[in-house]
């Protein structure tokens, strides 16, 4: 029996050996990536939702960035045997015993945009060329020019900013929709030529002889302003284009652009009635879903059970349906156009440090 033993507490030691020279640095990277990749952009989505509304109550936005993240982990083991044999069978002394620790002390440093990056990043307006960019990336035209354009060629899009609120010019909806049915066919290109001070952005519509293509071409032609036959068309930033053969774009900032998605949040009656906030700002019923909103914030008193992302506030919960793929789409391409107006200095992201021993 006590040779047995022995060999026990021979095998036992053997297995710990190898744990013990492993580490857990290799073990946690797929761990790590994973679960922090999805806790700040989590973190992001809620912090966008949350400013969302404050502006709609006219409260003021702040924005954190998370600039590095450092974690520490320990672990710590100790397994114990011990046995003492007598000649007697009923006189053995025998104990096992065992310990652990595991410690992890995350430390995480955010960020408050302000001063000139707040600047910036938010009130500086959207380069045309970013526009274009995203028509080119496959955005479609309609949408991107909805949100980004406040003007083109004195024709306003609809804006919900209290201060400025008014309705698109029934011309706007139409130039965007005969853009996106071209962009759809395939058939409208865009170039970018980066020079010393500024982008110069060309559009070009190739036909192709295509009789619907022409008719919409045609229509984009006369809403513009711009010359019949013009084969490429100039894109300047501004409110009155040069000439026939170019078309002058008034970009919105970030700010503008947020202004305008939180007038169409959905708010208790209750709070419109005793003036803690504005009217919703509702489409127009004429144009039908060209003037819809673009993403659909809801509100409730209880928190929702299915919401692709959901925060609190003045004791209600708002809210994107996590069945509405539209406004969780669009969701996502506002919070991705933060990297847009990053013009100046290279651009920052979050630092994760992971420290194992």
């Amino acid at each position: 029996m006590k040779t047995r033993a022995v060999a026990l507490i021979a095998a036992l030691a053997m297995l710990l050996i190898p744990a013990g020279c492993r580490g857990i640095g290799p073990i946690m990277v797929d761990q790590d990536r994973s679960n922090y990749i999805t806790a700040i952009s989590d973190s992001w989505k809620h912090q966008m939702l949350l400013n969302l509304v404050k502006i709609r109550y006219g409260d003021a936005p702040v924005f954190l960035d998370v600039i590095s993240v450092i974690s520490q982990y320990s672990w710590q083991g100790a397994v114990n045997l011990n046995a003492n044999w007598f000649e007697h069978p009923y006189s053995a002394n025998q104990g096992i015993g065992a310990g652990g620790l595991y410690t992890d002390r995350p430390t995480i440093t955010y960020g408050p945009l302000s001063g000139e990056k707040f600047a910036r990043s938010f009130m500086r307006p959207v380069p045309p060329a970013a526009v274009m960019q995203l028509v080119q990336a496959g955005y479609r035209a309609d949408i991107v020019w909805r949100v980004l354009v406040q003007t083109v060629n004195g024709i306003s899009n609809r804006y919900g900013g209290a201060a400025q609120s008014r309705e698109a010019d029934p011309d706007f909806y139409r130039l965007v929709a005969k853009l996106a049915a071209i962009q759809k066919s395939g058939r409208m290109a865009v170039r970018i030529q980066e020079q010393a001070d500024k982008s110069l952005i060309v559009i070009v519509f190739d036909l192709k002889n295509d009789k619907e293509l022409t008719a919409n071409a045609a229509e984009v032609y006369r809403l513009l302003g711009i010359a019949p036959g013009t084969k490429e068309i100039k894109v300047v930033y501004g409110t009155a284009a040069a000439s026939d053969t170019e078309i002058a774009i008034q970009t919105r900032s970030i700010l503008q652009v947020l202004i305008d998605m939180a007038s169409q949040i959905e708010v208790p009656e209750k709070d419109i009635v005793e003036h803690r906030v504005g009217p919703t700002f509702h489409g127009d019923p004429i144009y039908g879903p060209m003037s819809e909103p673009l993403v659909r914030i809801h509100a409730s008193a209880e928190k929702p059970a299915d919401a692709s992302v959901a925060v609190p506030y003045r004791g209600q919960w708002f809210w994107i349906d996590d069945k509405d793929y539209p406004s969780k789409g669009m969701f996502s391409m506002i919070m991705f156009m933060f990297s847009l107006t990053e013009t100046g200095g290279k651009a920052e992201a979050p630092i994760v440090t992971v420290s194992t021993n």
